[in-house]
C-alpha cells in the first residue's frame, strides 16, 4: 500500500543518512517492499522530499516538514487514517483504522514538533506523550482542525 510505503520512507530517512534513490530503494527492498526505481522516485517527488548538505560535503534525503501545518501527503496520509483524537493531561491518543497507526504516527513523528516528548504505535491506537498538558490539547486541536474533525 502506497500510504504505507511512504511512512516507510519517512522513517527510513528519519534514521539513516540515505544520499541516493538506489540507497532508499535497497532500505525498503530490506523492509519487504516490492518497488522500482520509477516508482521511488514518483514517491521522492509526491513527498516532496529534498536533499541537504551534512557533514563531509555530502547530501541526504530529508523532508522539510517541520511544524504542525502537515503538508499534503501527510494530510492525506492522516485524512485516510485517523478517525478520532482525544488527550488527558499531557497524552494524546489517536485512533486509527486498523493497521494504519504505524502510518498515521511515522507522518505525525514527521513533523518533528519540539513539544513532542515520543510517539507509540499499535495496530490502530496511537499515543504521543507532550511535555505539557497544553500542548497535548494545542495539538490535538491543530490536528482535529486539519483534519476537519468535530471535537
Amino acid at each position: 500500500m502506497k500510504n504505507n510505503r511512504h511512512a516507510k520512507i519517512l522513517e527510513i530517512i528519519k534514521e539513516y543518512d540515505i544520499e541516493t534513490q538506489e540507497d532508499l530503494l535497497g532500505h525498503l527492498k530490506k523492509a519487504g517492499f516490492k518497488v522500482t526505481q520509477a516508482t521511488v522516485s514518483r514517491d521522492i517527488k509526491e513527498l516532496k522530499l529534498a536533499k541537504i548538505a551534512v557533514s563531509g560535503g555530502n547530501y541526504k534525503y530529508a523532508h522539510s516538514q517541520h511544524d504542525v501545518s502537515f503538508g499534503a501527503k501527510f494530510h492525506s496520509i492522516l485524512a485516510e487514517t485517523v478517525i478520532k483524537t482525544d488527550h488527558a493531561e499531557n497524552i494524546l491518543v489517536i485512533r486509527t483504522y486498523a493497521g494504519m497507526a504505524q502510518a498515521a504516527a511515522a507522518a505525525i513523528d514527521a513533523t518533528s514538533w519540539p513539544e513532542f516528548v515520543g510517539s507509540v504505535a499499535g495496530d490502530d491506537t496511537i499515543i504521543i506523550i507532550l511535555r505539557t498538558k497544553e500542548k497535548a490539547k494545542e495539538f490535538d486541536e491543530k490536528l482535529r482542525a486539519a483534519l476537519k474533525m468535530n471535537g
